[in-house]
Order: C-alpha cells, then structure tokens, then sequence
C-alpha cells in the first residue's frame, strides 16, 4: 500500500465518525504535528554532539485520537472509570526527510587522509512515512481538563508504527564500492538505494496546553527505535570488515522528534 492509500484510509476513519459515534459512543480528535527530527543513524560518530546537530531533518504528521471520556453522540460524559478518565489512542501518519554526513574526529579539517576525504565526500538521504497506533496515559484527569481544570495537561506514551523508508547514498567522488569513493572493507556493500519497510517501537511524553474550550496546544518529544539498521541507506558491519568489530554500528537506526501540534476536538 503506497503512502497515498494510507492517507485515503486515514481521512475515511476520521470522516466515519459518526457510524462509530453510534455504536461505541466515544468523541474524536485530530490534528497535525511539526518539528525537528534528529536522525542518529552510521553516518557521522556515535554519541558525537556535531553529528547529532547536524544530521537533523523536519517532519510532519497527521493525528487522530479517540477519547474515552466524553460521548459526542449525547454530548456527555462516559462511566466515571479509571480508563476512561486517564487514557487516548493515537492514530498517526508521519512523514519526515533527513540529509546526512558524516561528522566528527575522523573528518575533522586537520585530517587530510584518503579515508577522511572519501568519508567528507560519502552523502545521504532518506524519506521515510509511517503509519501507526500510541496509547497515551494521562496521570492527570482529562475530563477536568477538558473543562478548563488546569491549562496543562502532561502525557506519557507508548506504541508500534509500520514504516516505509527510501534510502539514497551517493559520493561526490564517483561510484560507490570502488577504491576511489568507498573507505575501509566495513564500508563496501554497506549501502541500499531501494526503499524498504519495518516496524519501529515509538515512546514520548510531551504536554498539552489549553488554548480552548474545543482546542490545544501540545508539545511531544518523541524516540522513535526501528527494527532495520537499512533506515538510513548505510549499514557498516563486521561482515564486510573481515569480521573486526564494528564499535560505532551497536544499534539500528533511531530518531528522536521533538514536535509542537494543534489538537480540534470534533463535535
């Protein structure tokens, strides 16, 4: 299913609200998310303060919640229980685009070794969208803070999203797996140009702050982990390193997204 499928699904659920207002009763959210993506992926130097800064991308997403505590179909609350008043799904479309290189010692500026130009030299990109479920945990009530209770409303969550990712990586000095572009054995047949899909495991807690009685602002900061080391487009491994360990490859990809987003609640 391409990406613009999945955004057809997404909008149908969200304009058949009314049949699932008839049958189950809950009331609906939607809204979107923007921010700054911080991808940490094999280009640059692990737990490198440059490389985090520079490799950082933007994304943008699409939100849907059901809430538990209020019943659109009667405009009234549910049973008082603790679910109710303490919990939301959130269904999410993402998408986000990050340019990579590499940072750090090895391409420092007073290093002028064949290795450290041709890793100046390696780039990268990837597009990745994906599509998922979060359960939030509320610890304060959201009935009292959909009422006006208190203007801020923290929140802890926890979900799976299914992701489909489009790696590029190219040199500036020609053709990659050749002597003259690609450094070192870890880094030959390192690389994939297709585009490929996963799973990831997706964790955040953020604030929501009350702008209305129909409408919030929120504040989320996410670490989102996948289950492929190919996100990125680049995988150094001791396979291809004549089996000498790999220090800097210990995990796959992962990115942390810090987004601010508007909340509407649907009538």
């Amino acid at each position: 299913m391409n990406a613009r499928s999945l955004l057809l699904v997404f909008f149908l659920l969200v304009f058949a609200k009314e049949d699932i207002h008839s049958q189950f009763g809950f009331s609906h959210e939607v809204g979107v998310i923007t921010g700054p993506v911080a991808f940490y992926s094999d280009f640059g130097v692990r737990n490198d303060f440059e490389t985090n800064k520079g490799n950082v991308g933007i994304g943008v997403g699409l939100i849907h919640y059901i809430n538990f505590s209020y019943r659109a179909d009667c405009n009234c609350y549910t049973r008082d229980v603790y679910f109710n008043d303490h919990f939301k799904i959130r269904n999410e479309i993402d998408y986000h685009v990050t340019n990579f290189d590499h940072f750090g010692k090895w391409v420092d500026p007073d290093r002028t070794s064949e290795t450290a130009n041709q890793l100046r030299a390696m780039k990268g990109k990837s597009r990745v969208f994906d599509i998922g479920t979060q359960l939030e945990y509320f610890p304060l009530s959201i009935r009292d803070f959909a009422a006006g209770g208190y203007k801020i409303a923290p929140f802890g969550a926890v979900g799976v999203h299914w992701v489909s990712f489009d790696p590029e990586v190219y040199s500036e000095l020609g053709p990659l797996n050749t002597p003259v572009s690609t450094p070192l054995p870890k880094y030959r047949n390192a690389f994939q140009q297709e585009g490929d899909s996963t799973w990831s495991i997706v964790m955040s807690v953020g604030i929501r702050y009350k702008l209305s009685e129909l409408s919030d602002l929120m504040l989320d900061s996410r670490w989102q982990y996948y289950f492929s080391n190919w996100v990125d487009g680049l995988n150094p491994s001791e396979e291809n390193n004549n089996e000498l360990p790999v220090p800097e490859n210990k995990a796959n990809d992962w990115i942390y997204w810090l987004n601010i987003g508007y909340i509407y609640y649907l009538d």
